[in-house]
């Protein structure tokens, strides 16, 4: 039995046809994504967009999001970034706005390349970035307004301090004294953690 490398993603435009081998249907990827990812205040959703947010931020030159990569976002400088998202509205009903929390549980590395786990539990990535959409009046709620998210940014070797803790409260974070941002300073927060962080090691 033979070997199935990885298959490299590229990048999509939206044109693209869905088809039956050379004929086309005239249904556009596009609605594909429409229909897929409009609710953008879902959990999964909002949190493909919180990564996608950083990742401009930090003018990353990756075309297309790696779904299995150790980490969320490469910078233009090499630093790898996690980015985990939180919100106090929802999509669904809720009595209540949501108490906030972020997963930060260490993980193995997978390699897509070889299909393998490394043996060490840890947190893979330099930097972390707190994504917290902090608006809470569902009327006007809107995740593609920037002004409505909170950055949080901190290196991981501050995180490391926890242990193997998975989840992290948003008060319990802020105790670390992460670097607060809007959209415009991520670029320069994510840089100062990860050379303090170079420097502590």
């Amino acid at each position: 039995m033979g070997s199935y490398p990885l298959i490299k993603a590229e990048r999509k435009l939206g044109s693209e046809k869905l088809h039956e081998d050379s004929s086309e249907t005239g249904i556009a990827l596009l609605e594909f994504w429409q229909w897929s990812a409009s609710d953008l205040s879902s959990n999964a959703t909002r949190g493909l967009l919180a990564e996608f947010i950083v990742a401009k931020a930090l003018g990353s030159r990756q075309e297309v999001r790696a779904e299995w990569d150790s980490y969320d976002v490469l910078s233009q400088d090499g630093i790898k970034v996690e980015v985990k998202s939180a919100a106090y509205i929802q999509s669904w009903h809720q009595r209540a706005l949501s108490r906030i929390s972020f997963g930060i549980q260490p993980t193995r590395d997978w390699n897509a390349d070889t299909g393998q786990y490394a043996l060490e539990s840890k947190r893979q990535a330099d930097v972390y970035v707190f994504a917290l959409l902090h608006h809470q009046v569902q009327e006007t709620i809107d995740p593609l307004n920037l002004s409505q998210w909170t950055f949080h940014v901190i290196g991981t070797g501050r995180l490391n301090s926890l242990g193997a803790q998975k989840q992290i409260a948003l008060s319990t974070l802020l105790k670390l004294e992460p670097t607060e941002e809007t959209f415009e300073g991520i670029a320069v927060a994510v840089g100062l953690e990860a050379a303090a962080a170079a420097r502590a090691e």
